[in-house]
């Protein structure tokens, strides 16, 4: 528990955010916002597993 990536952290958390945008954009019935935040969503998640598998961990 000593070795915490902390760019994978700081990832994550910005994909959970983009995703909670979607709610809040589909909330106030901003369809082209929560559109845009599902794919910085989808493509930040593509872009943290791309760069694990990259690292072989």
């Amino acid at each position: 528990m000593k070795n915490i990536n902390w760019n994978s952290i700081v990832l994550a958390f910005f994909v959970i955010l983009a995703f909670i945008s979607v709610g809040f954009a589909l909330g106030q019935e901003i369809f082209w916002l929560a559109f845009l935040f599902l794919a910085a969503g989808f493509g930040l998640m593509g872009f943290g597993i791309s760069k694990k598998r990259q690292q072989g961990t």
